[in-house]
């Protein structure tokens, strides 16, 4: 048995596809690339496919991971890239495939940090931003509620900035919010805080990073 990590975009086919839904597009996926999935064991086997931290309807991501085990010792990394990419999938888009130990931890207990960029339509000026960046920046705390239960936010934040205007010249902002166990930032919840409707914005995670690794891919 080997297990290969798979870094992946999640595009605008798949943009409005829950985290449940997403485990079965990649069981169907794998099936379909001739891959041999490996199976747990017990009464009701399941193909060994792990993804990482679940990525909130109506976002895109250019860094998106997801482990798999199969039942072949020989296939290699290049092998297993190949057949992907020349199967296909609408809404993702194969970048890496990484082999990893067996013995490697779950993804969601090395989860660290998720990097996000946000296309920013409805501020009238690149100055309107840096104010309410500024300010929940100097907050000492950003009491919020989630799934009615207080929290919060600002330690969850651990950069938060205004990019330089591109060539399309809207304003863009990075944040890299805490993606850990029992601490986990939503930028859809910043971006309130900021003023900003999360829906009427483009949200993109870049980069996903780890306690023990850091992956980040353009």
């Amino acid at each position: 048995m080997q297990r290969f990590r798979i870094v992946y975009a999640k595009q605008i086919a798949l943009r409005y596809t829950s985290n449940l839904d997403i485990q079965k597009v990649w069981e169907r996926f794998l099936r379909r690339a001739a891959l041999p999935v490996a199976y747990s064991q017990g009464f009701h086997p399941q193909p060994k496919i792990q993804q990482s931290c679940p990525l909130p309807l109506g976002f895109f991501s250019e860094a998106e991971i997801v482990d798999i085990w199969l039942d072949d010792d020989q296939i290699t990394a290049q092998v297993v890239q190949h057949s992907l990419t020349t199967t296909g999938q609408p809404g993702i888009l194969i970048k890496a495939v990484i082999p990893i130990e067996l013995s490697s931890p779950a993804l969601q207990s090395i989860m660290d940090s998720s990097v996000y960029v946000v296309d920013v339509q409805e501020i009238s000026s690149i100055e309107d931003l840096l104010v309410a960046v500024a300010t929940t920046l100097s907050s000492s705390s950003l009491p919020r509620e989630r799934r009615g239960k207080p929290y919060d936010l600002r330690p969850l934040i651990e950069e938060l900035f205004v990019l330089p205007v591109d060539t399309s010249q809207k304003a863009r902002l990075q944040m890299r919010l805490a993606a850990r166990d029992g601490a986990t930032g939503r930028p859809d919840e910043l971006l309130l805080q900021l003023g900003i409707n999360p829906n009427q914005v483009k949200i993109t995670r870049t980069a996903l990073t780890y306690i023990e690794q850091s992956l980040s891919h353009p």
